[in-house]
């Protein structure tokens, strides 16, 4: 239990050093993805504004097993498209302190299969 809030806080000290150079804006949001056991969570957010543009999360997207890669490949096809009928294009990616391996990778993959730039 300690060493899963050590690496937690690990990874908020992370994400915020990335939070100071990644910052979204209308024509170009955040696509910001937090990962917890069992689910997955995308959002697509104005900085400059301060708003939530679209959000989607495996338990909102009533997907059986949230805490895989396939449901990652899910949630990041739904999020491009949630973008897309906003208008969004090409987004700045965030990936919330997360390695680019696995459930992150393959949500950003699939996002950018999906019609996505960034």
């Amino acid at each position: 239990m300690i060493a899963q809030t050590q690496r937690n806080v690990v990874r908020k000290r992370v994400h915020k050093r990335i939070r100071q150079k990644v910052s979204g804006t209308a024509v170009r949001p955040r696509l910001n993805i937090y990962r917890s056991v069992n689910h997955i969570y995308a959002q697509l957010i104005d900085d400059v504004a301060g708003v939530t543009i679209a959000s989607v999360s495996s338990k909102g997207a009533k997907i059986k097993t949230g805490g895989n890669v396939a449901a990652a490949k899910e949630i990041g096809k739904l999020i491009a498209e949630k973008g897309q009928e906003k208008g969004v294009k090409s987004v700045v990616f965030d990936r919330g302190g997360y390695l680019y391996h696995g459930r992150v990778k393959a949500l950003a993959d699939a996002a950018r299969e999906a019609g996505l730039e960034f």
